[in-house]
Parts: C-alpha cells; sequence; structure tokens
C-alpha cells in the first residue's frame, strides 16, 4: 500500500470512530433501544452495535460503508437541524418521537425506522424546509 492510500484509510477509519461517536450520544439522547439503533444504522446485528462501543471506547478507527456513513450523516444532520429549530433542549430531544402532521400523524423517529435510507433523507428534507420557512 502506498503513502496515500494508507493515509486515506486512516481518515476514512477516523471518520467512521467520530461519526459513530455522534450517532451513539444522538441515539443516547433520543433514549433509542439497541433495535431501533441498529435499524437506523442498517445494523444486522447488535454484536456490530457492541463492537462500535468497545472501537470508541479504545478510540479505534472504525472503516465503514457507504450505506452506513450516509445513515449516520442524514442522522446527525436531523439532530442538528432540530437543535437549531428549538432553544429549549428538552423541545429538542423530544421531537423526534412526537406526533407529526406532516408524516402522516407517524413522529420522525417512526418514519425513519422504517428503515430505508431515503425515510431519513425524507425527515432530513423535513427539518431542511422548515428551518428555510424559520430563517428564509
Amino acid at each position: 500500500m502506498n503513502i496515500a492510500a494508507n493515509q486515506k484509510a486512516i481518515d476514512h477509519g477516523m471518520r467512521g470512530r467520530v461519526a459513530v461517536k455522534l450517532f451513539l450520544g444522538i441515539a443516547d439522547e433520543w433514549g433509542l433501544s439497541e433495535e431501533q439503533r441498529c435499524t437506523l444504522a442498517g445494523l444486522n446485528s447488535r454484536t456490530t452495535l457492541h463492537n462500535w462501543r468497545k472501537k470508541v471506547a479504545a478510540k479505534e478507527d472504525i472503516n465503514l460503508s457507504g450505506d452506513t456513513l450516509e445513515r449516520l450523516s442524514y442522522l446527525a444532520g436531523i439532530y442538528k437541524g432540530v437543535q437549531l429549530l428549538f432553544t429549549d433542549p428538552a423541545q429538542w430531544k423530544a421531537w423526534v418521537k412526537k406526533p407529526n402532521r406532516d408524516f402522516g400523524g407517524q413522529s420522525a423517529l417512526d418514519r425513519m425506522l422504517a428503515g430505508r435510507v431515503v425515510d431519513l433523507s425524507d425527515v432530513r428534507r423535513h427539518i431542511d424546509a422548515w428551518r428555510g420557512e424559520h430563517y428564509g
């Protein structure tokens, strides 16, 4: 492996660790179950989630697939967008679980738990549009 390829692999692993650490923090704040965490991250097994926790604690690199990185990116954007919309932390922590008419009465979390990347994308677009109305 050449130096540039090696550096790219290191950067990817560090980016994965940062993304997973953020995801785990968001999931803790939202009070998500292990099953919900796996669904949102697109994981087939709780073993991967457990391994992620160990690697984050040990500050080890985590290599993520493009799909997983995309999912975690959407979740980070949703989390940040809600923080920008609400000044009270209790509001932005609870919003994800509240029924929402824009999702047919489902909560944003229910929508995201359908398990497809497009569901995460839809929630992110909704938040971005809502932010645009408030700050446009």
